[in-house]
């Protein structure tokens, strides 16, 4: 029978985080290797490093100008001038020349007067040292340059050659064996679009966790993907302990499902020290011991792997090697809206983040831990406590930096509809304006017409249709956004409609048929503007929106909804012609829409707006707009002022 483990005593992850360093810390690995210093950066020294020579090893002008023994300029002055000859008071010389023996000062060339063939004048008298530089004035040789559990950097290379430091010791770096497991992996460098099409996966795990070693300063080994069978995994890492790795990381099986082994596989050769940690994402890891060696299991989600990296791995790595773990800067920050947390559980929630006034705002990227991008497109990450029930809209929070405070100053921070041209304007701005970035965050139109009035952001995409007479925006502005001054720029007109498998093998051919018992429905979220679209679309059609199979399920984007219906989770889909493009998807349309850009008055002059707005004016990023499919750029940067 196939043993689940259970959750049954879950640690918080400081306890988890103290247990798992205590049970290792006492015995690192040991070793030490002389290396060519300059293939030490970094690596961490394991003895301090002396310098061999002083530098300077001779007195050096530290200016272009003449070498004066000053005793002999007492007494010169503008009223009674000094005349110095060639070779017998002064030696012309050039910084870094090394000092003329009887020399132990440097006149500037600019403060001496050339005064017939092989003479000079001077007008004031030179003092000992003057613009000279000692012997050992940078370092003297026997002093100690670097402690040992010194990280080498560039820098410090460059202190170590000048002192004749040609080779030092360093700590050997900790050797990490890495298994993936899972019957459902795949080479990523091997697979095909129809092994992927079957719920295959590819594994790419171990090579982001491989890569994160390495940066911790330690060697990886990757071995061959591990079918679920419980032997071999057993196998598999009892040979890895024996082949003398400092740790061994099993990826995935960690959870409870049958098929996770990785507790139960420690459990038999080893030692389990904790299963499960009140971490969210990461709670199901393992950390254990077969004999002295650690052995993790990581969870297969990307999301939680890294953070299990983070929060235990690294550290581990790092103390290993007498170097703290670095601590991220921390900034306050303003949610963009309510967050709710669950309570009993640490969360690690990854933001974007902008500075909107004189508030650093915060909006939360999508919770799921198999979704890699939320990590790529974090800014910032949000440790929500254990005891707390999330974060309240209005109040601060503190968010820990994954980017530099000066990238902050210079995000425009756009909330509100999702549209594609909206990547084809960040990867534009950023080509013309490099220091700028352009961060979306996708909550719908209503919700980014809500973070405009709460100060959340800069820019708001909005496509909401007023019913009553047509128009687009105008009439939610004026009342969501009321006695705030607002521009309205039109970025593009594009086709709406229902997005369906390619050669519509459903017969889909309006709103009508969405009441259809065989076809299953992917819906948006509530407040988008295609929501809105749809209800109108409905009610003009007479159609009870609770007879549609699916309505009730929503994503947050239109890309995702052509995912959906070219995966064959749905058969239809309410999204825009560049999406259903993008992925080979046919196309039922029903409307040209208007999609603007709503930006507060006291944000329209900045410069970040200002070179957004010319991006947006400009016929190449236009024309990349076109190529999409399905968009109307004929008004695309008119504008609108709302008072």
């Amino acid at each position: 029978m196939k043993k689940r483990h259970v959750y049954l005593a879950m640690k918080p992850p400081e306890e988890a985080r103290r247990l798992w360093l205590r049970s290792f810390l006492e015995n690192p690995p040991q070793g030490a290797e002389l290396v060519p210093v300059l293939d030490s950066v970094g690596r961490i020294l394991a003895e301090p490093a002396f310098a061999r020579f002083s530098a300077p090893s001779a007195p050096l002008a530290a200016m272009d100008g003449i070498a004066v023994m000053a005793a002999v300029t007492v007494g010169a002055s503008e009223a009674s001038p000094l005349r110095l000859a060639a070779g017998e008071g002064f030696s012309y010389v050039n910084t870094g020349n090394r000092m003329p023996a009887g020399t132990d000062a440097v006149i500037m060339i600019e403060n001496i007067q050339e005064s017939g063939e092989g003479f000079v004048e001077i007008r004031a008298a030179a003092y000992p040292w003057q613009n000279v530089r000692k012997v050992g004035e940078d370092m003297v040789a026997t002093e100690m340059l670097f402690p040992r559990n010194h990280r080498v950097t560039p820098v410090s290379l460059g202190a170590l050659l000048t002192g004749g430091v040609f080779s030092v010791s360093v700590r050997r770096r900790p050797t990490v064996c890495i298994i993936p497991t899972g019957d459902e992996l795949l080479e990523p460098d091997r697979a095909l679009p129809e092994d992927l099409a079957s719920g295959k996966v590819l594994e790419t795990n171990s090579w982001v966790l491989g890569r994160l070693v390495e940066d911790a300063g330690g060697v990886f080994i990757r071995k061959p993907i591990m079918p679920d069978d419980f032997s071999r995994i057993a196998a598999a890492v009892e040979e890895a302990v024996k082949e003398g790795f400092h740790l061994v990381m099993v990826l995935a099986g960690s959870s409870a499902g049958s098929e996770d082994h990785t507790a139960n596989v420690i459990s038999l050769i080893g030692e389990v020290l904790v299963h499960g940690v009140t971490l969210m994402p990461g709670k199901p890891v393992v950390l254990g011991a077969v004999g002295d060696t650690p052995v993790v299991g990581v969870p297969g989600y990307p999301v939680s792997a890294v953070v299990v990296f983070e929060e235990f791995i690294r550290p581990l790595i790092l103390a290993w090697q007498g170097s703290p773990a670095p601590a991220r800067r921390v900034v306050m920050a303003e949610p963009s809206r309510k967050i709710p947390s669950k309570l009993g559980l640490t969360e690690l929630l990854r933001v974007k983040l902008g500075r909107v006034g004189e508030r650093i705002v915060a909006t939360p990227l999508p919770r799921g831990a198999g979704s890699i991008t939320t990590l790529t497109r974090a800014d910032g990450i949000l440790r929500i406590p254990a005891e707390s029930e999330g974060v309240a809209a209005g109040t601060t929070a503190p968010v820990e930096l994954l980017v530099s405070e000066e990238a902050l100053e210079n995000t425009i921070v756009a909330v509100g509809s999702h549209d594609n041209t909206l990547d084809v304007l960040a990867d534009a701005i950023r080509a013309k304006f490099p220091a700028i970035t352009f961060s979306s965050a996708h909550v719908g139109s209503t919700g980014g017409l809500l973070a405009l009035k709460n100060g959340g952001c800069h820019v708001a995409g909005s496509h909401l249709l007023d019913p009553a007479d047509g128009s687009y925006n105008f009439s939610y502005i004026k009342k969501i956004l009321a006695g705030i001054p607002v521009h309205l720029v039109h970025l593009v007109g594009r086709d709406q409609g229902l997005i369906v498998a390619r050669g519509n093998p459903k017969g889909i051919r309006s709103v009508t048929d969405l009441v259809r018992p065989d076809l299953r429905f992917m819906n948006r979220q509530l407040g988008s503007g295609t929501r809105v679209l749809l209800d109108y679309e409905l009610s003009r059609a007479g159609v009870d929106p609770s007879g549609i199979y699916g309505y009730t399920v929503e994503e947050s984007t239109h890309m995702a909804v052509a995912a959906a219906v070219s995966s064959g989770e749905a058969d239809c889909g309410m999204g825009i012609f560049s999406a259903a493009k993008a992925l080979d998807c046919d196309f039922v349309p029903v409307i040209t829409e208007q999609y603007d850009l709503v930006i507060p008055a006291a944000y329209f002059e900045t410069e970040k707006i200002a070179a957004m707005l010319s991006i947006i004016r400009d016929p190449e990023f236009q024309a990349r707009v076109r190529e999409l499919g399905g968009y109307h750029t004929e008004r695309t940067g008119e504008e609108v002022f709302i008072g």
